[in-house]
């Protein structure tokens, strides 16, 4: 990853990225003409893929004099992309201030505090929706005080990914795949990769993974009337959407374990939409990406026989 010279100091930010793509084996025996490879993104110094935007907005910000000294770095999150500002806002030395659903599990709160951060917390019955318009509230209320990243309309959220996971998956990936799945958290691992492959691949297929509103998944954002919309999604990159079913997301996440790989439950959700995909097309080459760890959610239920 490129830096700043606001960063040169700081080696954790020249760790973000380049993480291995892998061999998906779980739908070998239904499936064995397929190919399923993802990458694995708790491979961050933060564990998530959250530490690629969240890096470049800071050092965009502090490049472009929007983030100056003595202000707090504030945002929405519903974990991970909270860990990498307060990971990487601890090591520039800013201090952040991250607003959180109660439901998020005690494991990547523990995180945000362990680096420093501020937590305040929205009530979990309100959803994320809520988390996005208390960070609002508090930045009307004190604008000079706060330098608010705003994720969700960031244009280097999605930048990262067009310009780091998108090309790092052309040069990792067949020449041959055929389709991509992800989600929505911010959309910006969407669009920037749907971007780039609209340009490079405009045959592959883009697939979303929807989830349900309740009980949700944690980092995927449900779309649609209602809910809050984030600005920096493109649905024009998207072909078609799988809705997901969180229970058999859940035995997916299981299954992955089992063969050796730990990640979280939007990577569950995930490799149910891959499953769909092969469902249809069984001979078909599918990349994903595995966007956390499943140690963030031990305290979570997820992991309950």
């Amino acid at each position: 990853m490129a830096l700043t010279d606001a960063a040169r100091a700081h080696p954790l930010f020249d760790l973000v990225g380049d993480t291995p793509l892998v061999e998906i084996t779980i739908f070998r025996a239904e499936f064995p003409e397929a190919t399923v490879l993802a990458k694995l993104e708790s491979m961050n110094p933060g564990g998530s893929i959250k530490d690629r935007p969240v890096a470049r907005m800071l050092l965009d910000a502090v490049a472009d004099g929007k983030l100056g000294s003595g202000q707090i770095v504030l945002d929405s999150s519903s974990g991970n992309a909270g860990i990498a500002y307060a990971m990487f806002g601890a090591a520039l030395g800013y201090p952040v201030e991250i607003v959180i659903p109660a439901n998020a599990s005690q494991e990547r709160r523990r995180r945000l505090t362990a680096h420093g951060a501020h937590l305040v917390i929205t009530d979990a019955i309100l959803g994320y929706d809520e988390a996005l318009r208390e960070v609002q509230r508090r930045y009307e209320a004190d604008p000079a005080r706060y330098f608010f990243s705003d994720q969700y309309s960031n244009d280097s959220n999605w930048l990262a990914h067009y310009e780091g996971t998108a090309v790092e998956i052309l040069a990792q990936a067949p020449e041959d795949f055929t389709h991509f799945v992800s989600g929505v958290g911010t959309g910006g691992t969407m669009t920037g990769v749907g971007r780039r492959l609209r340009e490079e691949r405009p045959d592959v297929e883009v697939v979303g993974a929807l989830p349900p509103v309740f009980p949700g998944v944690e980092g995927l954002k449900p779309l649609g009337q209602g809910h809050i919309e984030p600005a920096i999604l493109d649905r024009s990159v998207v072909d078609s959407w799988v809705d997901i079913d969180i229970d058999a997301a859940g035995d997916l996440s299981f299954d992955l374990a089992r063969a050796g790989i730990f990640a979280g439950q939007s990577s569950g959700a995930y490799l149910y939409a891959v499953r769909q995909i092969l469902l249809r097309e069984p001979r078909a080459c599918v990349v994903t990406v595995l966007p956390d760890g499943g140690d963030r959610y031990i305290s979570s239920g997820l992991w309950e026989p």
